[in-house]
């Protein structure tokens, strides 16, 4: 299958994200222009981490109105899958294709480090090959990952099963302890609506090498390729 990553000016995640798709999946990948308006064929769209922009308004907020993103949109809109990391979740949000915001982080403090995620909803396409209750080791590294939203979103969100990663500890316990950040409710990743459009604030394509000290990412790659048939 065909992934696309999107390059906006301060993107520095993508290569990171086509060395996994081509070299460790051995998936087609091709990079995407921001100033772009053709998605090229591709059957998953990735928005890597950087600084759109660098940050200059807020994380995402320029970015938002690169030409790309009407064409994200409209994939998005069909049912077309899309995968948000870091900034790229920043920009899910102000695209509004995810609900909430990313704000500093509690402590005021840029956090590069290892973190657990508990795996909470295994029916989506972005985690259908994790086990249930799976805690996965993988690192963030962000100043405005600081999960926020007001509490009906929040109550939306937890019936609906769209909170995907919380922050916890080893064991999967959602700890204010194992909150790198201060995001609400220690949410760590989310869906839309539909359940094809997925935010994540830590990095998975950093953690699909066990050199690397995880290769726990790799379920949410490979999890994207079974759901679309493409068994690993």
């Amino acid at each position: 299958m065909k992934f696309g990553i999107v390059v906006f000016p301060g993107t520095w995640s993508d290569g990171d994200c086509f060395y996994v798709v081509r070299e460790i999946l051995g998936q087609d990948a091709v990079y995407i222009w921001h100033k772009e308006r053709d998605l090229r064929g591709a059957q998953c769209i990735i928005l890597p981490g950087g600084f759109s922009y660098g940050d200059y308004l807020r994380p995402g907020a320029i970015a938002r109105f690169s030409p790309v993103m009407g064409e994200v949109v409209r994939f998005a809109e069909a049912g077309g899958l899309v995968i948000g990391i870091c900034n790229g979740f920043q920009i899910l949000c102000e695209a509004g294709l995810l609900p909430g915001a990313l704000i500093r982080n509690s402590h005021l403090q840029y956090r590069c480090q290892w973190t657990h995620l508990k795996v909470e909803n295994t029916s989506l396409p972005f985690t259908c090959a994790c086990e249930e209750k799976r805690v996965l080791g993988i690192p963030i590294s962000h100043y405005e990952g600081n999960y926020f939203a007001d509490p009906e979103t929040l109550r939306v969100l937890e019936e609906e099963k769209r909170v995907v990663f919380r922050y916890a500890t080893p064991e999967g316990e959602a700890t204010p302890e194992a909150n790198p950040n201060g995001s609400v409710n220690n949410i760590a990743g989310i869906v839309n609506e539909r359940g094809n459009v997925l935010g994540m604030m830590p990095h998975p394509e950093r953690a699909c090498e066990d050199i690397l000290g995880s290769s726990d990412g790799l379920l949410i790659f490979r999890s994207v390729l079974k759901w679309l048939g493409e068994i690993m």
